[in-house]
């Protein structure tokens, strides 16, 4: 038979006890964070109402039916527990075998003529604590039946000695904690509020701005009910058939006209606390928490999708605000080109300079094509001495390897008639562009992959998937469903990014902001997707054509406040 043993309190190391139902006390349902109820007690009299481990509040009805039980559990005598021959002590030493608990799982350390050491370990945070229990004594033995002056008794008398000594420190420590310099105090009450802080917030859109578009809406909807009334009550009798489908077709676009007014009439903008979000995952001293992500980068032919252009896209995501260790860039090359392979080469050299001079100096944005280009005052904000000079050798340094690439872009012009060959003197396995092999090269991230100044930097790998004759290869949503399968093995993040060949990220910060959604405690399980609107360079001031798509990524964004899934393609 398997008895549940009592794990200890992380706040004062004893054992937590039982609730009032008998079982093992349990102050948070959410994550099992193990609390004495004299502990418990005394962060709900302090204010801290929730978690310290998750942030989820405390159940109220909780505090309250615990303080109802622990007044008459005080006023119980000595003669009481000499008298009840089921004593929780007498229990805990009565205890044969020990059973799962929770999400941990207890295992044998050592074993003894009468005592047992076992230990706690939590699979998920990797905490462990110890409890020692007895077992009981050999059967043929009369002492446990003896009532005077026998071991039972003895036992209960030190049971209560030691509640009594657990009193006598649970008192020096509140005093031990009075006596500590308030600064202290304010310092410890500022991280549980940094951790119990929220990631995001909703912020709605002010009255001023919406109301107008409220009131059209609402004229808009009266002029459609004079309009169907009109066309409803004045049939054309000469052709009926023609007049009812017209109807029903224009009743059909009414519809989901009304349909589509419904989210707009209550937009929402969204803020995000990023340094609540390093609070929480980033602790000092500590590895990084934050969830690994796995960035797709998709191409095809090189001759349209100029190499400079994805590669500041991978030079964006090489440079991004966000662990190195959590980051890892994937390239696909549908084409098989060898001049995507030799420029993905150049850009990871550079990379190894480009990458500590953004995060040295928190450039914005970390494409060095649209950042040099930029017709700002790049001093603003600048107080290192050796800026000046670094960026100047940092621009000379971006321009050779531009020549670098656009020699490459220059000889792949003309393929050769025996196709291209590797240095190695190797034909190249993407020659023939619809029936090769498959191609992976990991470029950084290896051993021995570092920066200038030492530092790791992330991983980059070249994918090119196999292709042959006579099978469907499903265009751009097969080599996506080709990159899971190679991140899977190589990476497996837990949260993907998927980018086309020319958007590069202009905010180091971006998969910050969005980890304070997906990684929210309190709403991060019911989010799935996060969508960044996309900003265009190049486009006059006008824009006659409408390419920046401002009714999509500034009204339509905003309305996503539910399940939905919103992109520039499907």
């Amino acid at each position: 038979m398997m008895v549940s043993g009592v794990p200890l309190c992380n706040t004062c190391g004893e054992q937590v006890g039982l609730g009032s139902n008998g079982e093992v006390f349990v102050a948070c349902h959410e994550c099992n964070y193990p609390i004495c109820k004299s502990c418990f007690n005394e962060d709900v009299k302090e204010g801290r109402s929730a978690c310290l481990r998750c942030g989820v509040p405390y159940d109220e009805n909780l505090s309250m039916a615990d303080a109802r039980t622990e007044e008459p559990a005080s006023r119980n005598t000595m003669a009481a527990h000499l008298n009840n021959v089921q004593d929780v002590g007498l229990h805990a030493r009565n205890i044969s075998s020990v059973s799962t608990v929770d999400s941990g799982e207890w295992k044998q350390f050592s074993t003894m003529q009468s005592i047992k050491l076992f230990t706690f370990r939590f699979k998920n945070h990797n905490l462990s604590a110890s409890l020692v229990l007895s077992l009981p004594s050999p059967p043929h033995t009369t002492e446990l039946i003896d009532e005077s002056g026998n071991p039972i008794w003895k036992n209960r008398v030190e049971s209560w000695k030691d509640k009594k000594n657990k009193k006598k420190k649970s008192a020096s420590k509140v005093v031990k904690e009075a006596q500590a310099p308030p600064e202290q105090h304010m310092e410890e009450n500022q991280q549980s509020a940094d951790i119990m802080q929220p990631l995001s917030r909703v912020v709605p859109i002010p009255k001023s701005q919406i109301t107008p578009y409220r009131i059209v809406i609402i004229m808009r909807l009266i002029i459609l009910g004079l309009f169907f009334h009109y066309r409803v009550t004045n049939p054309v009798e000469s052709s009926y058939g023609l007049w009812l489908t017209s109807v029903i077709c224009e009743i059909w676009f009414a519809i989901s006209w009304v349909l589509d007014q419904f989210p707009k009439w209550s937009p929402i903008n969204r803020d995000t606390y990023i340094d609540a979000l390093s609070a929480r995952y980033e602790r000092e001293g500590e590895p990084s928490e934050l969830a690994a992500v796995d960035f797709f980068v998709s191409t095809v032919d090189p001759l349209k999708e100029p190499p400079l252009i994805t590669a500041n896209t991978v030079l964006s995501i090489l440079a991004v605000d966000y662990p190195v260790d959590k980051v890892s860039c994937y390239v696909s090359d549908d084409g098989a080109a060898m001049l995507s392979f030799e420029s993905l080469v150049e850009t990871a050299d550079f990379a190894r300079k480009w990458v500590p001079f953004c995060k040295k100096f928190s450039l914005e944005p970390r494409a060095p094509e649209f950042y040099f280009s930029q017709k700002i005052d790049y001093l603003k904000d600048k107080v290192q001495p050796s800026f000046v000079k670094e960026r100047r050798a940092m621009k000379r340094d971006y321009e050779e390897y531009k020549v670098r690439v656009n020699a490459l872009v220059a000889k792949a012009q003309k393929t050769p008639e025996e196709g291209w060959t590797m240095q190695d003197g190797t034909p190249w396995p993407g020659n023939n562009t619809r029936d090769h092999p498959g191609m992976i090269q990991v470029f950084l991230g290896n051993s021995g992959a570092r920066d200038i100044e030492g530092n790791e930097l992330p991983r980059l790998v070249y994918v090119s998937r196999e292709k042959r004759p006579g099978y469907q290869h499903h265009k751009k949503a097969g080599a996506e469903n080709a990159l899971v399968r190679v991140s899977a093995i190589l990476t497996n993040a837990p949260y993907i990014l998927n980018l086309d060949c020319d958007h590069y990220l202009n905010n180091s910060k971006a998969v910050r902001e969005a980890m304070c959604f997906l990684m929210d405690p309190q709403v991060g399980r019911d989010v799935c997707y996060v969508q960044f609107p996309q900003r265009f360079d190049g486009i006059d001031r006008s824009d006659r054509y409408a390419n920046r798509n401002t009714v999509f990524f500034d009204v339509r964004l905003r309305l996503a406040v539910k399940i939905q899934i919103i992109a520039t393609s499907c």
